[in-house]
């Protein structure tokens, strides 16, 4: 097989029962194949083993924030609600409206008209601008990945937890949220890994010489 394919039907097959009650439906087959895809071009992991293993977690956090849609979605909520992000300075919401104009959207969610910000500038986009852009798969998904690998959310990085020799499903939550769900998420990991193994998944590798994803 391969680099980075890998066989579709059997990993659709292995993730039932978990996490997916049932066989995926055609849509999160689609966001399924397109996180894999994006995964495979945009890492920046420095062996197979650890790629496979951030993909994994990967997975599992886009299936959690999407309510295992795994579509790229905007934070729930009428406008009401995100008044309760308004004149926050530590997001950068230091206009009327920006409580809602910059509310969560992606596989990870982005809020805040600072993070839409430093994003954008990160990917060479203008995310402030156009915040809707982060609902677009592609962007959402080099969100997912390079911020999951390069610490982009809270400062602490997929390599912090999941390492040669360390694997501390439970702890990698922090690269995103605390500890908010850990257990859970991290049960979606493994079982998201044992899909990439059954499906023959062989993702490529990329040392990268500095010692830190991007």
């Amino acid at each position: 097989m391969n680099e980075g394919t890998m066989n579709e039907a059997a990993f659709f097959d292995a993730v039932v029962p978990a996490p997916f009650a049932r066989r995926p439906d055609s849509r999160q087959r689609a966001g399924l194949v397109a996180i894999v895809g994006m995964w495979t071009a945009e890492t920046a992991a420095p062996s197979a083993a650890l790629a496979r293993a951030w993909l994994a977690y990967g997975l599992a956090t886009a299936f959690h924030e999407s309510a295992a849609t795994l579509e790229p979605i905007a934070e729930h909520g009428s406008r009401a609600y995100f008044r309760r992000y308004e004149g926050r300075r530590d997001l950068g919401n230091i206009a009327a409206g920006d409580g809602y104009l910059y509310r969560g959207r992606g596989y990870v969610q982005i809020t805040g008209r600072a993070n839409y910000r430093a994003v954008g500038r990160r990917l060479g986009i203008d995310l402030e601008s156009e915040p809707d852009r982060a609902l677009k798969p592609a962007v959402a998904g080099r969100i997912l990945v390079r911020g999951l690998e390069g610490g982009w959310f809270t400062g602490r990085r997929l390599g912090d937890y999941l390492a040669e020799g360390r694997c501390d499903w439970v702890g990698a939550r922090r690269v995103v949220n605390g500890t908010d769900q850990a257990a859970l998420i991290a049960s979606h990991a493994r079982a998201f890994l044992h899909a990439l193994h059954a499906a023959g998944f062989a993702p490529p590798s990329r040392p990268n010489p500095g010692g830190n994803p991007r």
